[in-house]
């Protein structure tokens, strides 16, 4: 079996599912006692948050390069980060170490063409939902065109994660608003929705969409099982 590097905490909440997930694929896979074998690097999220929302990034990535670097050096066989947002600096710190970052949007996309579907919709925080670096991957690599909330739902859509999804507080509003918000992006022409906020699938799930939900946190750990038990 080969050994994840995970680099969590960005929030506990989401690494704690990706833990759980990850031994129950293994388990599922090999049976008996068979668990995961991982080394968890889990960052302090307060700093990050505050580098995140003053535009710091040159900041987050060598803090984050560093982590990767020491999973390296403690014998992990491949890195997946926790997280969507933090895909933005995959190009970056993919550079200072040797061994791979499987990236959270090819998890997605995988699943997304398996099904034939041609344009999703994404939510999550206002930089993965407005910037390049997850959008531009799926269409340029995958073919797959993504639709965007408005920009007052985006606002709300990242509000609800950083003041409730990442501190564990899961309200019913917040549900019926995403589920609102998943049916303006069907209306417009989504055939499917793409949970690109690890903390999101523990709002939204399946039963609350009529068209398919892409839990990335989900899809990306199955991705890692699959390359964990690669010959």
């Amino acid at each position: 079996m080969k050994t994840i590097g995970l680099i969590g905490g960005m929030s506990w909440e989401s690494s704690l599912e990706y833990y759980r997930i990850l031994n129950e694929l293994i388990k599922e896979k090999l049976g008996g006692l068979s668990s995961v074998q991982c080394l968890l690097y889990s960052v302090d999220f307060k700093p990050i948050e505050q580098w995140m929302h003053n535009n710091k990034w040159d900041e987050i990535t060598s803090h984050l390069t560093i982590i990767a670097q020491k999973l390296e050096q403690a014998g992990a066989d491949f890195i997946i980060i926790c997280t969507n947002t933090m895909h933005k600096l995959v190009p970056q710190i993919q550079t200072h170490i040797q061994i791979p970052i499987y990236h959270i949007a090819d998890a997605a996309a995988s699943k997304i063409k398996e099904l034939g579907l041609k344009k999703v919709g994404l939510l999550g925080t206002m930089f993965t939902m407005e910037e390049d670096f997850y959008k531009k991957r799926l269409l340029e690599k995958h073919h797959i065109e993504v639709l965007i909330p408005n920009q007052e739902e985006r606002q709300e859509v990242d509000r609800i994660i950083f003041n409730e999804l990442v501190l564990g507080k899961i309200t019913d509003p917040s549900r019926e608003f995403y589920k609102q918000i998943i049916v303006n992006l069907q209306k417009n022409g989504a055939e499917g929705i793409i949970l690109g906020c690890t903390e999101i699938p523990l709002l939204i799930k399946p039963i609350d969409s009529l068209i398919p939900i892409f839990d990335t946190t989900q899809l990306h750990a199955e991705f890692a099982i699959e390359k964990v038990l690669e010959e």
